[in-house]
């Protein structure tokens, strides 16, 4: 098998998640007592925490940038970054590393190509909802996204970054989330797109009210699928 680098704790959360899954689908293909071979650098979250002008950007670039490049020297043959808002800055990191970078939205663009997914709800933290650089990567892949709501721009950055990347999940965010998508079916979504890796902490993947395509479990199975050679 093929070895891994993850750039974790963005939040350690589902820096978690991602082990788990990715050890999970290797033991169900590979044997009872296989695990993924996987080097992981958990970064200190808060270095890099709500980056909000372009400097802050930058900083946050070069930090994962760095992070990339000690995976590559201690040997990873691929990096996935355990985050969607800080793919806002793959390019650059992409940039700085001869290893390659497996890109989240790319793993879930084709996933709902796959499916036939045409038209979708895309719902994360601010900038991953309001920004270019992770919804074009869906629209190039056929799929029509609805324009974000603020006002659950404004919910959802308030649960995901005080209360979810804390490891803390309410049955408030639960109903919350319920909720959006019963309005997002209304407005005519054929299905979620979970496009913040600690999301699945108050929303049921598997049963919904609309299909729900979970992002850190896509890009997981992804990552797992490349370690074993399938990719």
């Amino acid at each position: 098998m093929r070895k891994l680098g993850l750039i974790g704790g963005m939040s350690w959360v589902s820096t978690r998640t991602y082990y788990d899954c990715i050890n999970r689908i290797v033991q169900r293909h590979r044997g009872p007592r296989s695990s993924a071979p996987m080097l992981i650098e958990s970064l200190d979250f808060e270095r890099i925490y709500k980056l909000q002008t372009s400097e802050d950007w930058k900083r946050g670039a070069q930090v994962l940038t760095d992070s990339a490049r000690r995976l590559a020297e201690a040997g990873a043959q691929m990096i996935v970054i355990g985050a969607n808002s800080m793919h806002k800055v793959f390019e650059d990191v992409q940039a700085g590393v001869d290893v390659p970078i497996l890109h989240i939205a790319e793993c879930v663009g084709k996933r709902m190509e796959q499916e036939g997914v045409r038209r979708a709800a895309l719902i994360g933290t601010r900038n991953v909802m309001t920004e270019s650089f992770y919804r074009r990567r869906l629209v190039a892949h056929g799929v029509d996204l609805l324009p974000p709501d603020m006002g659950n721009v404004e919910m959802l950055d308030s649960i995901i970054y005080d209360e979810l990347m804390v490891g803390r999940a309410t049955r408030g965010a639960e109903r919350a989330l319920k909720s959006m998508f019963t309005d997002l079916e209304k407005d005519g979504a054929e299905a979620v797109v979970l496009a913040c890796t600690e999301l699945e902490q108050v929303v049921d993947t598997d049963a919904n009210v609309l299909p729900v395509f979970d992002c850190t479990r896509i890009h997981a199975e992804a990552a797992a699928e490349w370690i074993m050679g399938d990719e």
